[in-house]
């Protein structure tokens, strides 16, 4: 007995001497000087890089917990290929209850929601209206000049939280944290446009996509400032309204866009669509209603007039992994649990279905903190070494190539196009950016000098210096990296 013991105690030192060195391997001498002797040199710094049969060849804190910010995105649109499919595609329907007589359609319009996030101009040539001119085409193309009933959106296939738990509230007003919802147009935002080209001291002029709309409020508290002086952004929708406080200041002659969040994002979509209808002549006689219910209304007396298919899902993917779009990402995870379980979708549904995945990709999901899919919420937590094993497992998959083509490129597009200039990364990284206050996180495949292809992680959590510089100190580590190895 004492022999078995003492040979189980051999394996279970021998097997955490494997793993710990999986974890914590040397770190070459020119990355470990760049990570103590830079202006952020008290964050957390982790680093781990693998070859392509997965060797970890440098590491460095990679055991730690850290927060990922968007690399996260990597892992999530992973489990939308893998629940979703790459070819899927969503269906935004418009039925008619009721009849036509002469040019009048006597009865109700139904949207129903299929929770598709690109209702908006990225896939259809920058016009966000497209489906609206789409459905005010057919409807006129029909002779109907006039709706005698109400406009109603089901918005039922997804629950009614706006939000992924951990969002800060100080995010909710801009574009990168709208309200999710099963019907969403043009992001669940409206895009401002101010022009500071008045007298100094005086508020600059300001329009809004889209129509000037009245179902949002501005307060124009902005102020004009002389030529040459410093623009400072000051945006804030009151939390539960459609009311924004404007109070930057801009220098004379400055113009600036800012796409805003609004409240009930269902019932903007049907507002604009009946705005639309009215700018194209065809009159609306009755409201807007809103239909939560999750169960759809029974097809009966129903007419389908169309049904508006999104990109494939693999197309959709590139943009959300390339822009980095949070909007997207918590989409698609309300999605998924519709479509694995059947029931309405919710983002605590979706993370524990994306926690699965995770434990067939080889987490330690015991390590692991979900409270977003697109990384956002400060909560959200994973250990380091993990993600980047994933990089090295998910290559595996069928649907890889679709997940490597969605990463941006250095110095090329997404959110690498602005980096890497005059560097020999350029254009040999393809990864995944991630940024929230304090964290900036770097992740993907690095083709080097010698045409070796590794699976390059690094984390910087906790950081006071500029992002600026912190990116210099990743950019130089992937440099060294480049012609190392």
């Amino acid at each position: 007995m004492k022999t078995r013991t003492a040979l189980f105690g051999l394996i279970t030192c021998l097997l955490l001497l494997f793993f710990s060195a999986d974890a914590n391997a040397q770190i070459s001498e020119p990355i470990l000087n760049l990570i103590e002797n830079n202006r952020a040199e008290n964050a957390l710094w982790v680093v781990q890089v693998r070859d392509s049969s997965g060797s970890v060849l440098e590491s460095y804190n990679a055991d730690k917990i850290i927060r990922p910010a968007s690399n996260l995105k990597l892992i999530s649109s992973g489990a939308y290929l893998e629940f979703l499919g790459a070819d899927y595609k969503f269906r935004t329907r418009l039925y008619g209850e009721g009849e036509q007589a002469g040019d009048t359609w006597s009865g109700d319009m139904v949207v129903q929601g299929s929770g598709d996030p690109s209702i908006s101009g990225e896939f259809y040539q920058d016009n966000p209206l497209f489906l609206f001119e789409k459905w005010a085409d057919l409807l006129i193309d029909k002779g109907i000049q006039k709706i005698d009933g109400n406009l109603i959106g089901h918005t039922g296939l997804f629950d009614d939280i706006p939000y992924p738990e951990g969002w800060e509230w100080s995010d909710l007003s801009f574009y990168y944290a709208p309200e999710i919802s099963a019907l969403s147009f043009n992001g669940n935002v409206v895009n401002l446009e101010v022009v500071a080209d008045g007298p100094v001291g005086s508020a600059p002029e300001i329009q809004w996509f889209p129509f000037n709309t009245p179902y949002v409020e501005f307060i124009n508290e902005q102020q004009i400032t002389p030529r040459g002086s410093k623009y400072d952004e000051s945006y804030r929708r009151v939390l539960g309204t459609n009311t924004i406080i404007l109070r930057s200041t801009l220098p004379q002659g400055y113009y600036e866009t800012e796409p805003l969040s609004i409240l009930e994002p269902a019932y903007y979509f049907m507002d604009t669509f009946k705005r639309y209808l009215v700018e194209r002549g065809v009159e609306v006689t009755g409201q807007i209603f809103i239909d939560h219910n999750y169960e759809f209304y029974s097809e009966n007396g129903l007419q389908l007039l169309d049904e508006h298919q999104s990109e494939p899902l693999h197309e959709l993917i590139q943009w959300m992994n390339r822009e980095s779009d949070n909007f997207y990402t918590e989409m698609f995870l309300k999605k998924a649990v519709t479509e694995v379980y059947g029931v309405q979708g919710s983002t605590d549904l979706g993370l524990e279905m994306m926690k699965s995945y995770m434990q067939e990709m080889a987490f330690d999901t015991s390590q692991v903190s979900l409270k977003d899919a697109s990384g956002m919420a400060p909560a959200t937590l994973l250990k380091a070494s993990d993600l980047n094993r994933y990089l090295l497992k998910v290559q595996e998959k069928e649907y890889f190539p679709y997940l490597y083509e969605s990463l941006s490129v250095g110095g090329r597009n997404g959110t690498l196009s602005y980096r890497f200039n005059n560097s020999p990364v350029w254009g040999n990284f393809n990864g995944k950016t991630g940024f929230v206050t304090g964290v900036r996180s770097l992740s993907g495949y690095l083709e080097t000098e010698s045409g070796q292809r590794l699976i390059v992680s690094i984390f910087t959590n906790n950081y006071t210096a500029k992002t600026s510089h912190v990116d210099l100190i990743h950019q130089r580590i992937l440099e060294y990296l480049h012609s190392a190895y």
